[in-house]
């Protein structure tokens, strides 16, 4: 296997998926901006996708992938009797979820936006929305245990390109509600729901090779499964930490007008790099490192992968965080800036992608970082380190929201993010898990020089092409993608001249 490849194949769909969805998003800030509709349907979908992001990022797999590989390496019949069981326990349990939150929706949005309670129809709006997108959470949730018996078995294609469906339906929905002149963000949030059922089919589908469920009615929980089950809890909060954080984030800027769409759409800027960076290197390492693990006497092997895995974090994560913080605002302006998006939501919003940026490289590495941990089926570390995080973004966020106003939610996580991620290296290290290769270091170094001439020549770039890249330039989006593709290509000859980026050198088995 081939980490490079591998991650390669799912950034492709990642990148297929999140352009769609800057497509979609530009469409909703048209038609809607960033006005109390826009603020309700963010919400409503904020909490079911929450949940997405945490089960389907690589959460879920964080807890299901070395357990599943631990039962399939003692044979088939064991791996299909784990996930069977698990699958069941899986169903049951978001069932139950689904219904006591549909019935308890109201106090449901006041814990997750409070501020929206000082507006009756703001808040009247998010619960009626909530109810018809949070079912998603069973179909994503389902479709992410399909996704991780693909991904045990080295296949990522299928679970990367099942997100475009997402958004794809979302797309369909507010053009049928453009032309039927109906309601964008009802019909929005429709169409949430709609696309998680489509997603669980799609990937049952693809994943009918490697396994084809069993329905049974579960009298007694296995040690396996219990094992898997005080796994999961603490993953789901430690691999979920950047999730997290935005949904902290959402609570606390839900006190000041039009904040939470704000958040939303930087928020959908530097998550692209995220997913490209941490979530795909992070999803395509964690099998073959659970396998290296488990199969013991395999140092050599584990700690290139581990080194390979960080070196190609950081080829990814560092350019993009340079970008967004040179380019926050021609980013978000070529984007969104259009329609009911004003040039003051451009700027507010820009700010706000600004310190998201110098968080990029934290945010992936913790991803990938809390792999090493969960490779080796503990949950507990990356779990004390992510309450840490949280507990620091809150601290920070609240001491300070009400002299900087929500722009101290961006700023606390990007500290928070880096403060965990300094105390991942030093525990790791201490506990010999993990220790930098020269080569590595070598390599980061060489990176950084290419980084460093990538950012030069964008520095210049958006002087000289300042006029193109203005506001009210109809074709501004066309420009930008330009200079990413051209800035791209610099960038990835300069770290193959340098030696970074070979294919051979990510062989790690």
């Amino acid at each position: 296997m081939n980490l490079l490849s591998s991650a390669t194949v799912f950034s492709f769909f990642t990148l297929i998926s999140r352009f769609l969805g800057y497509i979609r998003d530009i469409l909703i800030a048209f038609f809607l901006g960033a006005s109390i509709y826009a603020d309700a349907f963010f919400v409503a979908f904020r909490l079911p996708n929450t949940f997405r992001r945490l089960f389907a990022e690589g959460t879920f797999n964080a807890a299901f992938i070395p357990s599943y590989t631990k039962e399939k390496i003692k044979g088939s019949l064991n791996g299909k009797r784990f996930a069977d069981e698990v699958l069941f326990l899986l169903i049951v349990t978001l069932l139950a979820i689904i219904f006591i939150v549909e019935i308890f929706t109201p106090f449901v949005i006041f814990l997750i936006a409070p501020g929206f309670v000082e507006n009756d129809l703001k808040y009247n709006l998010a619960i009626e929305f909530s109810r018809i997108t949070f079912p998603f959470l069973l179909f994503v949730s389902i479709s992410s245990f399909f996704s991780g018996i693909l991904n045990a078995n080295n296949k990522f294609a299928a679970a990367a390109a099942a997100p475009i469906i997402l958004n794809i339906v979302l797309i369909i929905s507010l053009v049928v509600s453009y032309i039927s002149d109906s309601d964008y963000a009802k019909n929005l949030s429709y169409g949430v729901s709609l696309s998680g059922f489509i997603q669980m089919i799609f990937l049952a589908y693809y994943s009918k090779k490697y396994y084809k469920p069993k329905f049974f009615l579960l009298k007694k929980i296995e040690k396996k499964v219990k094992f898997f089950l005080k796994k999961l809890v603490p993953s789901i909060f430690s691999s979920g930490v950047t999730q997290i954080n935005i949904l902290v984030g959402t609570i606390i800027a839900s006190f000041e007008a039009g904040a939470v769409s704000y958040l939303y759409y930087a928020d959908r800027v530097y998550q692209i790099n995220l997913a490209i960076a941490g979530i795909a290197v992070g999803i395509v390492s964690l099998p073959i490192l659970s396998k290296a693990i488990k199969k013991r006497n395999n140092d050599n092997q584990i700690s290139k992968i581990q080194n390979k895995s960080i070196e190609l974090t950081l080829l990814l994560s560092l350019p993009a965080s340079l970008g967004l913080i040179l380019a926050s605002e021609e980013i978000i302006s070529a984007l969104f800036g259009y329609g009911s998006f004003s040039v003051q939501d451009t700027k507010i919003t820009a700010t706000a992608l600004y310190y998201f940026g110098f968080g990029v490289p934290a945010f992936a590495l913790t991803k990938v970082l809390a792999n090493f941990y969960f490779a080796r089926d503990n949950t507990k570390t990356p779990f004390y380190i992510s309450a840490l995080i949280v507990a620091v973004n809150i601290i920070i966020s609240l001491s300070f929201f009400e002299k900087i106003g929500f722009i101290i939610i961006p700023i606390a996580t990007t500290i928070s993010t880096w403060i965990g991620t300094g105390i991942y290296f030093i525990l790791l290290s201490k506990k010999r898990f993990f220790n930098f290769s020269n080569e590595t270091l070598g390599n980061i170094f060489k990176i950084i020089l290419s980084v460093i001439v990538m950012s030069i020549l964008l520095y210049f770039g958006l002087i000289y092409f300042e006029e193109k890249l203005n506001y009210i330039n109809v074709f501004k989006v066309v420009y930008l993608l330009s200079g990413i593709i051209f800035l791209a290509i610099i960038y990835l000859i300069s770290c193959n001249l340098l030696g970074v980026l070979k294919i051979k050198n990510y062989k790690i088995i």
